[in-house]
């Protein structure tokens, strides 16, 4: 009897070490992946001392749009510094010079974003988000929330994306050029561009609005038009089927 109670407290006290085991396993495993993430989330937050692909990224998009006047060799150096800053003012956004998840969404390198975001793609405003933006470049996110800026910044934040998504509607349509700049320039075609309200500077909502439009959120429902009638003189743009009202403009197709 008293060996198999010595077989049976033997039996027992291995089962228990064995879960204890795996239970010690499974935190280390978990503990272990948080300090993986933690570090990748670091490693992607860029400021001065680091170097790489992304920062040359950076540094090309900074000097395309006028802030950064040295060398595109993927060092973050003082004057990289410098104009993220000059950059992260101009947008409204914390002027440290380390680029982090505002900075990469308003200079539009959406990957580098959904890094440091977890890999989500969860947004607010019921606004949908996706990979739709991939196709284009810096210049057409800039360009897009320019023309937004320039025709809506007085109106909601739908709305202003309305206006980009009518854009992005023309350029997937075969009646329009088929390009958002081919569009926007088109002769006639916006009010902003023949004023010259298009040159001025887009803010950081016009940026958000142009990057929702690209990435698929349409309010209008497909709309290729759309006016202010309170200003409108065209007749012809009345005799469009009218869609969707957005504060004060028509959306028509």
């Amino acid at each position: 009897m008293k060996k198999f109670l010595v077989i049976g407290a033997l039996s027992l006290a291995l089962a228990t070490a064995t879960v204890a085991g795996v239970a010690a396993t499974s935190a280390t495993v978990a503990h272990n992946a948080d300090t993986a993430l933690e570090l990748a989330i670091d490693a992607a937050i860029l400021r001065q001392g680091s170097t790489g692909a992304e920062v040359k990224e950076v540094q090309r998009r900074l000097k395309q749009w006028g802030y950064y006047t040295g060398a595109v060799d993927g060092i973050f150096g003082a004057g990289t510094k410098k104009a993220v800053i000059a950059f992260q003012k101009k947008n409204g956004l914390t002027a440290d010079g380390v680029v982090g998840k505002a900075t990469y969404a308003a200079l539009g390198m959406n990957d580098s974003y959904n890094a440091l975001d977890g890999g989500g793609s969860g947004s607010s405003n019921n606004r949908p988000s996706g990979s739709g933006s991939s196709n284009y470049t810096s210049s057409d996110l800039y360009l897009l929330a320019k023309a937004i800026y320039a025709e809506g910044r007085g109106e909601s934040y739908t709305g202003q994306v309305a206006i980009g998504a009518v854009i992005m509607n023309r350029v997937k349509s075969s009646s329009f050029p088929n390009s958002i700049s081919g569009v926007i320039y088109q002769k006639g075609a916006f009010t902003a561009v023949t004023d010259g309200q298009i040159n001025l500077e887009p803010n950081q909502t016009a940026y958000n609005a142009a990057r929702d439009a690209m990435n698929g959120w349409d309010p209008t429902y497909g709309c290729l038009y759309y006016y202010n009638p309170a200003v409108a003189t065209s007749s012809w743009i009345f005799g469009r089927k009218t869609v969707t009202v957005i504060g004060k403009h028509v959306f028509a197709i």
